[in-house]
């Protein structure tokens, strides 16, 4: 999997660079993420192993379905992703753009996985408490594992708040036996 982020990393940085300077950033991003379904279709990606299929034709079909409100730019881009057969990799240069138009807009994903449902007066508190921490908007995405017994445990990239009740049984657990 590294491979394939490593492949579509400067081509998102390159999407990203220029939607940024044209101030295009949602259209960048829903293209993207539209280019991105249509690759993920399993008859499109019998296509793009096709030897009897042109990277042209390949930069036209996933233009004319997601590319097209981007423009000149756009197509180019398409064009040069088929040219180079790095067509298959638009779901995760859709995926590493999105995360830089976070970036640069401040805005930063959090999955709480908690042991019950949080309502709605508690995920307001909790974004508040994040979004004074982190110093971005936070946009929250709530799991539930009754496993945790308690509590919650926040991922925000690579910050990791483990406030479950399970980790801290684990943990005394470990004290007692060691």
């Amino acid at each position: 999997m590294a491979d394939r982020i490593t492949i579509a990393r400067p081509y998102a940085r390159a999407a990203f660079e220029e939607a940024r300077a044209h101030e295009r950033l949602g259209p960048w991003s829903e293209a993207l993420q539209v280019a991105a379904e249509v690759v993920r279709d399993p008859r499109v990606q019998s296509l793009l192993g096709n030897p009897r299929v042109t990277p042209e034709q390949l930069a036209q079909l996933v233009t004319g379905i997601a590319a097209a409100p981007l423009g000149d730019e756009g197509a180019n881009f398409v064009r040069t992703l088929a040219v180079n057969r790095r067509l298959a990799y638009l779901p995760e240069i859709s995926a590493r753009f999105d995360t830089l138009k976070d970036a640069a807009q401040g805005v930063a994903d959090v999955t709480v996985t908690s042991a019950a449902a949080l309502d709605a007066s508690q995920q307001k508190k909790l974004a508040a408490a994040l979004h004074k921490r982190l110093k971005r908007t936070v946009r929250l995405h709530c799991d539930i594992d009754p496993a945790l017994i308690g509590g919650a445990v926040l991922r925000c990239g690579d910050l990791v708040i483990d406030g479950s009740l399970r980790t801290r049984l684990d943990r005394i657990a470990y004290e007692l036996t060691a």
